[in-house]
């Protein structure tokens, strides 16, 4: 599975403990930035890991802001994305299985990097459930 990951300078440390922990898990990971702790803007981050996703160009998203919520919101604004913020990992859980997200925000001021790695890992291999979810989705997507 190919991840486009991105984070602005608050969620910079997070990003690059997730990026080396799930690589090493096999993931293949796309870091599109920021790549250091100078003060950046969260959208320009979030509308390139939103592209690579709504494109094809990488399967998941994950960005890591100071909350998790400016990037869900900069990233929900791409067609085709569902980002969630999720501080746990029974939100991440139902966030695949129900609403088929196909990007995950988390706050790096919020949680630490193992329930950050715990969440990503729940979220990376629960599959969308289907069934009267996907009816629900399609109505998410004739929104765009």
């Amino acid at each position: 599975m190919r991840i486009a990951i991105g984070s602005d300078h608050a969620g910079f440390d997070l990003k690059e403990y997730l990026r080396a922990a799930l690589a090493e898990e096999g993931y293949e990971i796309d870091d599109l930035g920021t790549h250091d702790r100078s003060s950046c803007d969260y959208p320009d981050f979030a509308a390139a890991v939103g592209r690579a996703v709504a494109e094809g160009r990488a399967d998941r998203g994950i960005l890591i802001c100071g909350t998790g919520i400016g990037m869900a919101i900069a990233a929900n604004k791409i067609p085709g994305v569902r980002a969630a913020c999720c501080s746990e990992p029974v939100s991440a859980r139902l966030t695949r299985q129900d609403n088929d997200s196909n990007v995950l925000t988390l706050g790096g001021r919020l949680i630490g990097p193992l329930m950050a790695l715990e969440i990503a890992r729940v979220w990376l291999t629960t599959p969308f459930a289907g069934g009267r979810h996907q009816r629900r989705v399609d109505k998410i997507r004739a929104l765009e």
